[in-house]
């Protein structure tokens, strides 16, 4: 391998260690238990999270498969990722003034939602570069080698939240006893809080090895009517899905499986912190268990996409997390699986712990797993409106996981009957799957009228 193109997948690479953060610190370990604390009653916080990402996942939803097709129309996608990138890093810098004596629930959603919606549409357009960074032989290690990395960079990065300014509520100190570094004050929770402008901080500054190596093709002209061109080719590729049955039926499945998925990030949190009485430091704990499962399984997991293909790999993975969704509902303070526990028991943490490192296990593999297949099952003319086509699919129902985590945690007033629609989602998801070809429908792109190809693809 020369060393331009090494240093083009590095550089590719950065991108998942650079924006992993938001999903570790924030969705899932640090913000989000966070939240709980600051409204008091973990049913109405879990409630109140999933209203606000649904929100942000209908907005994510809408705009995705248009900025795709704008993108593979005229080209510039570093532009874009230019452009959300700024998104991500002003959202996340703002959750800083999530103060205790000033905190807005509304406020702190919508720059959270601002912040969700950079990472995710930047994600569509480096998502859409992999094709270009090896042989189709070569794409499962590389992405799978991309996530295990991203993971790496989340792990390091809630280390240092955890060593470093996550203080509990409780002693004001952090994991290891501490003061929160840079003077911060604990008794305005300002240690926690700087996991906001820490996100921030690290996505721009590891956004560097990105913007020096990867280099797009270079594109053409925007030619005059792209935005109309784009939407009419965007308007035929839906059209045409019905006669595309495994891209038709891979898009229905990862749209359900990847929704459930990440409802158990988003939730994981705060349902520890509310269902075991866990901490922000409680729940770090089981973030680094949950990251080094995935980083050293998404790395397997890329040989194994490499070996036997992305599609066994995924299905056993929905599987893993069937389960899972089945053990959290399951898992109490005072009973795990019906078993009653005498009062005090430690087994429903250490399961819960166990699950977690599952998590992070089979969500890697699946990830990583479910991007090599979008480009088995795209038109290699128009991979980045694919990957928009394929975030719509994560997104088009994104709001379905937390808005009825949300109704079933309001109706029921308990935490863990609310996680159940994630069981439903993750066993439609794996129905669908039965109809995804593992090489996708390749004879019907060359039957695609050359109108809605805008530019061939270059290496």
């Amino acid at each position: 391998m020369d060393t331009v193109r090494r240093k083009r997948i590095w550089g590719w690479f950065f991108f998942d260690w650079a924006s992993q953060p938001y999903n570790t610190l924030l969705i899932t370990f640090i913000f989000a238990p966070y939240v709980r604390e600051m409204v008091g009653d973990g049913s109405s916080a879990q409630a109140a999270w999933g209203f606000g990402i649904g929100a942000a996942g209908i907005a994510i939803a809408i705009l995705a498969p248009i900025l795709g097709a704008l993108a593979d129309t005229s080209g510039h996608r570093m532009r874009y990722i230019w452009l959300f990138s700024a998104l991500y890093v002003i959202g996340s810098g703002a959750l800083w003034f999530a103060a205790p004596d000033s905190f807005n629930i509304v406020t702190v959603l919508f720059f959270f939602a601002i912040g969700m919606i950079g990472m995710e549409f930047a994600t569509i357009f480096t998502n859409s570069m992999l094709p270009d960074l090896g042989t189709k032989e070569e794409i499962g290690r590389i992405s799978g080698n991309g996530w295990a990395f991203g993971y790496c960079g989340g792990l390091v990065a809630l280390v240092i939240m955890l060593l470093f300014f996550a203080e509990s509520a409780e002693t004001g100190k952090t994991f290891i006893g501490l003061a929160p570094a840079l003077g911060l004050d604990p008794d305005m929770r300002e240690g926690t809080r700087f996991v906001g402008p820490l996100t921030a901080i690290w996505f721009a500054v590891f956004m560097i090895p990105f913007f020096l190596w990867v280099r797009d093709p270079k594109p053409a002209s925007a030619p005059a009517g792209a935005t109309r061109a784009a939407l009419k080719g965007l308007k035929t590729t839906i059209a045409r899905l019905p006669r595309t049955p495994s891209l038709f039926a891979y898009l229905g499945s990862s749209m359900f499986y990847r929704d459930a998925l990440n409802g158990m990030y988003t939730f994981g949190g705060i349902y520890a912190s509310g269902v075991l009485g866990w901490t922000v430091v409680d729940v770090g704990i089981f973030g680094i268990l949950a990251i080094i499962s995935g980083a050293i399984f998404a790395w397997l997991g890329g040989m194994a996409d490499a070996r036997f293909g992305p599609k066994p790999v995924i299905t056993t993975s929905i599987l893993l997390l069937t389960f899972v969704a089945i053990s959290i509902v399951l898992i109490s303070p005072n009973a795990i699986y019906g078993i009653p526990l005498p009062e005090g028991s430690p087994v429903p943490d250490i399961a819960f712990y166990i699950m977690g490192a599952v998590i992070g296990a089979a969500g890697g593999v699946i990830q990583s797993a479910s991007r090599t297949m979008m480009v088995r099952q795209a038109n290699p003319a128009r991979m980045t409106e694919a990957f928009g086509l394929y975030a719509l699919a994560g997104k088009a129902t994104s709001f379905l996981a937390p808005l009825s985590i949300g109704i079933v945690t309001a109706l029921t007033g308990s935490q863990q009957m609310g996680v159940t629609p994630l069981i439903v989602l993750f066993l439609i998801g794996l129905l669908l799957l039965r109809w995804v070809k593992p090489e996708g429908d390749q004879a019907a792109w060359s039957a695609t009228p050359s109108d809605i190809s805008p530019r061939s693809p270059v290496s």
